[in-house]
């Protein structure tokens, strides 16, 4: 494929967004107008899985095409993403390609508390860097900052919080807004995205990386008003989930949040100022799409939307992200398309990675993918020749290993195949099983059931070969001692 039949790519990742917050995909309550054309226009994944619910260790894996493991990052806070590892970063193939490489947002494939995020040779031409909407970086490694100074306002005044706990909405009225949608971080990463699609030469890559809707749950009014809460189903719960939650908190697995009945924390609440976060991405994420048609390049961009990992939301009695492994927090939306090359209004529930990523970009970029990269490309399930039914993966693999940063401590795994999800807490000597057809909502644990205990040791063993095939084997034999 020559340079000039290189489609160009925008690729939005969000941060903390759940596989079932697209309208289109089945959930009405929730407004997201830009989404829906974009899985009518394209391929939607159901059951995409991230291979880490926490955000480092996710974005180093699907930017790699490698498990967070294999990879050396399994942590937020790391202090460095190790140079062996810079050659299969993505960004980087695609700019020694040829293409022009271009970030707005969050990178956070390193640590970045009190520091900028220090640079790799991650291919980037453009580095718009804002790993969130705080001020906590010098303007002159923060762009959202220095945008906000270039209109005549204070950072630390526009973006100071009303209110820092961590499990509930800071719910915004019409006299006391939070960050107005003018001011605001997705506005910014919008604008900024539509400049580069504007300038940028082709073929070109667009990493947009927003930070929402992760938290603080803190929606402008102008979005939030759209939602009652009192309308909305609210977290998936029962009281049951508390004495469950409690078990696994007694054996040190930890979380952000302890657990606690919805009720306490406002649940519907919460999820309406998440919604609001999601359908103001959907705005922004019109606003380059229209851009693509503005300077004629919609035909010549593959499009991928998707998530680095989930949120709880008060699912189970539990807000942000931890050591679990419900389809909350490690199923993400996936959706991809490329008009006259990916299918349209097609809905597949092939079971695939973010892992997957990386190989699927080169794979239609029409570049060679590195031996070393994990991931399994699916371009061959894109342009819908291959039937609705379509097996991609026999099962996918998660991975939490002291995750949340310096003071964490717990090792778990996932393993799920179509029907079983199976949970190991490696340091605590206890898991979980869900039956996933018969209980989505992953009530009832299945691990100490006498009935299930013939599955449940198959899918142990399933699961340690499969750690097994992913295991990073170092440096390539070339002499035969």
């Amino acid at each position: 494929m020559s340079t000039t039949e290189r489609p160009n790519i925008l690729w939005v990742c969000t941060d903390q967004q759940r596989f079932d917050t697209v309208a289109a995909l089945g959930n009405p309550a929730v407004r997201t107008p830009n989404l829906d054309r974009l899985v009518a226009q394209g391929t939607a994944f159901s059951h995409a899985y991230c291979q880490n619910p926490i955000c480092t260790p996710s974005r180093a894996s699907f930017m790699t095409g490698r498990y967070p493991s294999a990879v050396g990052v399994t942590t937020n806070g790391n202090d460095f993403f190790p140079s062996r590892e810079e050659d299969t970063l993505v960004s980087r193939l695609l700019a020694e390609a040829g293409y022009d490489c271009g970030l707005v947002g969050k990178l956070h494939i390193a640590g970045c508390s009190e520091r900028a995020e220090p640079r790799v040779n991650d291919g980037f031409r453009v580095f718009d860097w804002s790993h969130s909407p705080r001020p906590l970086w010098d303007q002159r490694d923060h762009a959202y900052a220095r945008w906000l100074a270039d209109k005549g306002l204070d950072p630390a005044e526009v973006l100071r919080l009303r209110d820092t706990r961590k499990d509930r909405a800071i719910v915004p009225t019409a006299e006391q807004d939070n960050v107005p949608p003018e001011h605001h971080h997705l506005t910014w990463a919008a604008e900024r995205a539509e400049q580069f699609v504007r300038s940028a030469r082709s073929p070109w890559l667009l990493c947009m990386n927003i930070f929402e809707p992760h938290p603080p749950f803190n929606p402008p009014y102008e979005y939030f008003k759209r939602y009652r809460p009192d309308d909305l189903p609210g977290p998936l719960f029962r009281e049951s989930d508390l004495q469950h939650q409690l078990r696994l908190e007694k054996h040190g697995v930890e979380f952000q949040t302890s657990p606690r009945n919805p009720a306490e924390f406002g649940g519907r609440e919460l999820q309406a100022a998440y919604f609001a976060l999601v359908e103001f991405v959907d705005a922004q994420v019109g606003r380059v799409l229209r851009s693509l048609e503005d300077t004629g390049q919609f035909e010549n961009t593959l499009i991928v939307f998707m998530s680095d990992h989930g949120e709880m939301l008060g699912d189970h009695g539990l807000v942000q992200k931890g050591c679990r492994f419900y389809d909350s927090l490690v199923r993400v939306p996936l959706v991809v398309a490329w008009p006259g090359r990916v299918a349209e209004n097609r809905q597949l529930d092939a079971l695939v990675e973010l892992t997957d990523l990386a190989p699927t970009l080169l794979e239609l970029a029409g570049l060679a993918v590195p031996e070393r990269m994990q991931g399994r490309s699916f371009a061959p399930l894109l342009d819908g020749s291959e039937p609705g039914g379509a097996v991609h993966r026999e099962a996918v693999r998660c991975e939490y290993l002291a995750s949340l940063g310096p003071e964490s401590h717990s090792r778990a795994t996932m393993y799920r195949d179509r029907q079983w999800k199976l949970v190991q807490y490696h340091t605590s000597g206890i898991g979980e099983l869900y039956n996933m057809n018969d209980d989505p909502g992953e009530f009832v644990d299945l691990w100490d059931d006498p009935a299930c205990r013939e599955i449940r040791d198959a899918l142990i063993r399933r699961s340690f070969d499969a750690f097994m095939s992913t295991v990073d084997t170092g440096v390539s034999p070339t002499r035969p001692y």
